[in-house]
């Protein structure tokens, strides 16, 4: 009997440019938070989002943290975001002795319902937290539009988008400040890490200190420090890394694109399966190629689609349980209603689409996949 190769969700692709950097953070002694690779790092990523400032820091979940205390969000305020996304979001807020307040998503994009931040907005609404899901962007003029007669501020979750536009304009430029992660299976990686990016100084040289214990930059004094910080800095090793990784950045996009397209083509005609969204005015990034399973339509549960998919040797993850869901929050949201998150959490599958998935795996996958359908 032939063994057939086990199909993963995802997997970084390095190459000998990504080594080729790390040996010489190694053989210069340069692989703590300053050397060469850092501030290269930084200055490609904010050339690549259309940003002025881009700072490295240690996860996509400090570079949240970062933003929002830099934001000056504390105790009492309250932070808009989506309950359909990673608990970060809302764990970030908390922290901060804020209030995470929840709304639900659209269902013609997955993600947060401009309308509905209308309706949660109170005089402690501090800031306003859009999630690119999955790699589709928010409605941004819409959000916009909810939030200008009170000058709120946004901070934009690019987690899942590198690379994703919005009628033209790149995630990472369309908020007043913005977060991406680059964990092992984001689109680019540097291992664990992340990145704020920003068009106003005030905020940079706030992002700037507060990643750095609270040290003054604007004193430039060795030991000084006006405020409570943190230690969110990124390692030379890491940008090294990254570095390497951002110069392939345009490929991966597009190899993630070209996986979409082609599930796309084929799960098209299969009975009770939802496709990703795509809006014209939308560059999707397919980050997870995510499907919704109607199972009375397709004829088994996303629960059973994924225990068969795993035994025919292909991995795929459940899409996001909602905060509103998650043990740790859902007292906090009893008698709240949102429909559209819940259908995406029980009906969500991400199957496989990393940088390192092919088209005969794409194939496999959606093959096994009709073969499962109620014909």
């Amino acid at each position: 009997m032939v063994a057939v190769e086990r199909i993963a969700i995802a997997a970084p692709v390095l190459s000998p440019a990504e080594t080729a950097n790390v040996m010489e953070c190694l053989n210069t002694n340069w692989i703590s938070s300053k050397g060469r690779f850092i501030n290269e790092f930084e200055k490609g990523f904010a050339e690549k989002v259309g940003a002025k400032h881009a700072i490295a820091v240690t996860s996509g979940t400090t570079a949240l943290h970062v933003a929002l205390a830099a934001l000056g969000v504390g105790p009492g305020d309250e932070v808009i975001l989506p309950t359909f996304t990673m608990i970060a979001c809302a764990n970030v807020v908390t922290q901060l002795g804020a209030k995470p307040v929840l709304v639900d998503s659209e269902m013609t994009t997955w993600n947060m319902d401009p309308a509905q931040v209308r309706a949660k907005l109170t005089p402690r609404t501090k800031v306003v937290m859009p999630v690119h899901i999955y790699g589709h962007p928010v409605q941004m003029d819409e959000l916009k539009e909810v939030l200008a007669p009170r000058n709120i501020p946004t901070l934009e979750d690019g987690a899942e988008a590198h690379g994703a536009q919005y009628k033209g304009t790149p995630v990472g430029s369309l908020a007043t400040i913005s977060a991406f992660s680059f964990y092992a299976n984001k689109i680019i990686t540097t291992g664990e890490g992340g990145m704020v990016t920003t068009n106003d100084d005030a905020l940079a040289n706030a992002v700037l200190s507060l990643r750095d214990q609270g040290y003054d930059i604007t004193r430039r004094k060795w030991l000084i420090h006006d405020r409570i910080g943190y230690n969110y800095r990124l390692t030379n090793l890491q940008a090294a890394v990254g570095l390497a990784q951002l110069k392939r950045m345009d490929e991966f996009v597009e190899h993630h694109r070209k996986v979409a397209t082609l599930y796309n083509s084929l799960l098209k005609n299969t009975p009770g399966i939802t496709l990703p969204p795509e809006h014209p005015w939308a560059k999707n990034v397919y980050w997870m190629y995510t499907i919704l399973v109607d199972g009375a339509a397709f004829g088994m549960s996303k629960d059973d689609l994924m225990t068969k998919l795993g035994e025919a040797g292909i991995d795929t993850r459940s899409a996001f349980l909602p905060i509103h869901q998650q043990q740790i929050y859902a007292k906090g949201y009893l008698g709240q209603s949102f429909p559209v998150a819940d259908r995406l959490a029980t009906q969500g599958v991400n199957l496989p689409s990393g940088n390192n998935t092919t088209e005969e795996e794409v194939r496999r996958v959606a093959a096994t996949i009709v073969s499962l359908s109620r014909k």
